[in-house]
């Protein structure tokens, strides 16, 4: 399994903006991804340690579309928390 497998995408909202005050960071992760398998990602591919990873399930929300239902995608994301001295600069990219 590639790192690249588990880790889909960074979360640029106000919300995870907030947290990188914090020391967080917010991906969106794999439907399989298990908390040792995202630290592991995030370690190897940013070169920084992780002290914590909590995990939601997010359930698609249903909508319309020109007058049609569907249904968003469900997501996990994971909220990882970067120990003291380490940070990382989503804007820059990989």
């Amino acid at each position: 399994m590639n790192h690249y497998d588990v880790i889909l995408s960074p979360v640029i909202t106000e919300k995870a903006t907030m947290l990188s005050e914090h020391n967080q960071v917010v991906f969106r992760v794999a439907h399989f991804a298990t908390k040792p398998d995202i630290a592991k990602a995030v370690e190897a591919l940013f070169k920084v340690k992780v002290k914590r990873v909590n995990t939601i399930q997010q359930k698609g929300k249903p909508k319309m579309f020109r007058g049609r239902p569907f249904v968003r995608s469900d997501v996990k994301k994971a909220i990882v928390t970067l120990q003291e001295g380490y940070q990382i600069d989503i804007t820059t990219g990989l």
